[in-house]
């Protein structure tokens, strides 16, 4: 809705950027497996809200598909591209499936948040979309990590945690109840305390 401040899951797209192997193994495993555990619940949650979800990947013969662990996790039909630029929305056929869903507000999950997420952060501002990304599901070695979000908040990109994203999404104490039921066979990331 036109002045809202929160997220509406009726307007949102789950954008999942790189996650793979390539790239996660560049991570300390203490980010790594938070980061992939929450990337991965994100996932199953736009699974069950149904947000449209489009998953990106760059040169996947060189850093090996979407990791098993998060595509287990999304819908059947999820859009996935090959993404030869740093910024998806520089990509005519990414951004033709973004557009596709009917959503405005791009949530972002994946790595590397100082490049490929912020890329794309800044393109989809750039075009007009309500950009988020979720903190604790982006990733990048060492300070990037933190040089990407500074960029992304300073352009105007939501900044937000993975609790917040699911408490934008729910709203009601009712529907709360209603998604941990069906959430209750996802595993929960560790830490994450709802």
């Amino acid at each position: 809705m036109a002045g809202e401040r929160l997220l509406g899951v009726e307007d949102s797209l789950l954008c999942v950027i790189d996650v793979q192997p390539g790239f996660a193994d560049e991570l300390d495993v203490r980010v790594r497996e938070p980061a992939v555990q929450r990337i991965a619940w994100i996932a199953a949650l736009a699974r069950i809200l149904d947000v449209p979800v489009v998953v990106t990947e760059e040169e996947p013969d060189r850093n090996g598909p979407t990791l098993f662990d998060v595509t287990a996790q999304i819908a059947p039909g999820a859009a996935r591209h090959i993404k030869p630029t740093f910024g998806l929305a520089d990509v005519p056929m990414i951004l033709e499936s973004v557009g596709a869903a009917g959503r405005r507000t791009a949530v972002l999950v994946g790595m590397q948040t100082d490049v490929c997420v912020a890329h794309s952060a800044l393109g989809l501002l750039d075009r007009g979309y309500h950009v988020a990304a979720v903190h604790d599901a982006v990733a990048s070695p060492g300070s990037a990590h933190d040089d990407g979000l500074r960029r992304m908040r300073d352009a105007g990109v939501l900044i937000l945690s993975t609790k917040g994203l699911y408490y934008e999404w729910t709203r009601t104490v009712d529907r709360a109840r209603w998604l941990q039921d069906r959430m209750a066979a996802i595993p929960k990331p560790e830490g994450l305390a709802l």
